[in-house]
This record gives C-alpha cells, sequence and structure tokens, in this order.
C-alpha cells in the first residue's frame, strides 16, 4: 500500500469518526432541549 493510500484511508476514518461524533453531540443536545421544554411543560 502507498503513502498517499494509506493517509486517505486515515483522512477517511477520522472524518467518519468525526461524523458519529457530531451525530451523538446533536442527539444530546436534542434530548436536553426537548427535556427542559417538558419540564417547563410540565411545572405549572
Amino acid at each position: 500500500m502507498k503513502a498517499a493510500q494509506k493517509i486517505r484511508i486515515t483522512n477517511c476514518l477520522r472524518a467518519i469518526r468525526n461524523a458519529w461524533h457530531f451525530y451523538y453531540a446533536l442527539i444530546l443536545v436534542f434530548k436536553v432541549v426537548c427535556g427542559s421544554i417538558g419540564i417547563a411543560l410540565l411545572t405549572p
């Protein structure tokens, strides 16, 4: 395997890993926002 191919694969994996982190962060923010909206609706 050439060095350029190895770098390309590594960059691809890094992008996938960053995408997963972004996805989980987005879900976490969504849960927090929905939770606080739910609490606000439940409190009189």
